[in-house]
């Protein structure tokens, strides 16, 4: 445990750096507070004792800038002129104890071993909350999927959000960029702070910058009144740009200046604010080839780029068609009353072959819209939107066959034939094939092969 002792006193100073190291602690010592100030910085101490009157920074001082460098560091205030006065600031500054001078050294001993254990205590239920909170929502709201190319993005995701890093997520609609934007922020140390976003391309220009950067009164029509933007709004916490793409090069500039300077100036002021908050970009384009166009600046690209994600479509992860699936259902259960929903394996055939350009919100709304239209408690093909039941099905082999046919269509044609060759018996074939039972399944599913 590190201690500073701060008293301009240099015998009282000796005394008590032999007592605390006789005791076991980490001990630096300061014979001012400007000495004190510094050491708050450099050293980090645990349990801070210092004299409240000393020329220069006095022990309040010592005490305000150890509550910014630490809110959990304890302050034991010494002081041989105990006023009222001092005693009342002090506590409303945040001090753990006010000891009055001459004290006995093992009432100081047992009041910093109070102090100690208080700290511990404190460090310790906050790891605890702050593990619970991540756990909790890691089980809650981590997106759907076990595709590798879907997991190596939630693992990347994982590791940059303890940053304060700027991300940007590519991606095609619907494939859940707000949802990754989402659990980057839970994971992060910002993850008690807000969680703000915005369409870019559903607000004309001067309202999105309104929207941004803020605005005072009169500064146009309907302004009545002074109005703070989301990115000020969204202090302390992650501000999620969607569509980043769609936005006009002016109010391109406006945002590199924020990003650059940590600052905005409202519409119609001439004074900046500050702005602290992480940024979460997406967008759906291919914003190197937009560059090129001359429709998206480069250097806020840059500043955007830090790090990229690119969510992959869900005709590339079929495998994960059947999690969603059972995960909207349950979901839908919890949003109708309780009433469950199931599917029945063509059900799950149909959708499993479809394509989803609209990709998992697609599924999402055919699903709620399957259930609603089912007339039960169970989903079959019909329920299902049209578009989705008349999707081409998967040839095993090409008809004319290709010269050279790729891998996939090779592994369809190899499957068919040793079910075939097994009589439909899916157990025996998958152990000729030298696969899981589970891994045939999804492969029958994803090419389309049926019995």
């Amino acid at each position: 445990m590190k201690i500073l002792v701060v008293d301009d006193e240099t015998a009282i100073l000796e005394t008590l750096a032999i007592l605390f190291r006789g005791e076991g602690y980490d001990v630096t010592v300061a014979d001012s507070g400007p000495k004190a100030l510094a050491a708050l910085e450099d050293e980090k101490p645990d349990i801070v004792l210092t004299d409240i009157r000393m020329p220069g920074a006095g022990g309040l001082d010592v005490l305000t800038q150890a509550r910014e460098v630490d809110p959990e560091m304890p302050v034991i205030l010494m002081t041989a002129q105990a006023s009222l006065q001092s005693a009342v600031r002090a506590v409303n500054e945040g001090a753990y104890y006010y000891l009055q001078k001459p004290f006995a050294n093992d009432e100081l001993l047992a009041i910093c071993k109070r102090a100690a254990e208080a700290r511990e205590l404190k460090v310790e239920n906050k790891r605890l909350k702050k593990e619970i909170s991540k756990r909790t929502l890691g089980d809650a709201t981590r997106p759907i999927g076990a595709a590798s190319r879907f997991t190596d993005v939630l693992e990347l995701a994982e590791t940059v959000a303890a940053t304060d890093s700027t991300v940007l997520i590519s991606g095609e609609s619907g494939t859940g960029k707000e949802v990754v934007a989402k659990y980057i922020h839970g994971l992060s140390d910002r993850a008690e702070g807000p969680f703000l976003s915005i369409n870019c391309g559903a607000l004309p220009e001067s309202l999105l910058e309104s929207e941004l950067f803020g605005h005072v009164k009169g500064s146009f029509t309907g302004a009545v009144k002074d109005k703070d933007g989301l990115l000020v709004a969204a202090a302390g916490g992650t501000f999620f740009l969607d569509e980043i793409g769609e936005m006009s090069p002016s109010t391109q500039v406006r945002l590199l200046r924020a990003i650059q300077e940590r600052e905005v100036i409202p519409v119609g002021a001439t004074k900046a604010v500050p702005v602290e908050v992480r940024i979460i970009a997406a967008t759906n384009r291919d914003l190197e080839e937009e560059i090129t166009r001359g429709a998206f600046r480069s250097d806020l690209y840059y500043r955007l780029n830090v790090i990229q994600l690119h969510l992959p479509p869900l005709r590339e992860r079929p495998e994960d068609v059947p999690l969603l699936v059972t995960h909207f259902l349950d979901r839908l259960a919890r949003t109708d009353g309780g009433r469950t929903v199931s599917l029945t394996d063509e059900a799950l055939e149909v959708l499993s072959r479809y394509d989803w350009p609209g990709n998992v919100r697609e599924l999402e709304n055919a699903l709620e819209r399957a259930a609603v239209l089912c007339g039960g408690d169970v989903i079959g093909p019909e329920a299902l939107p049209e578009r989705v039941r008349e999707a081409p099905r998967p040839r095993v082999v090409a008809d004319p066959t290709p010269p050279n046919p790729t891998m996939e269509v090779v592994e369809r044609a190899y499957i068919q034939w040793v079910l075939q060759a097994e009589g439909g018996n899916k157990t025996r074939a998958a152990e000729v094939l030298g696969i899981d039972p589970s891994t045939l399944y999804r492969k029958l599913n994803r090419y389309g092969i049926e019995e």
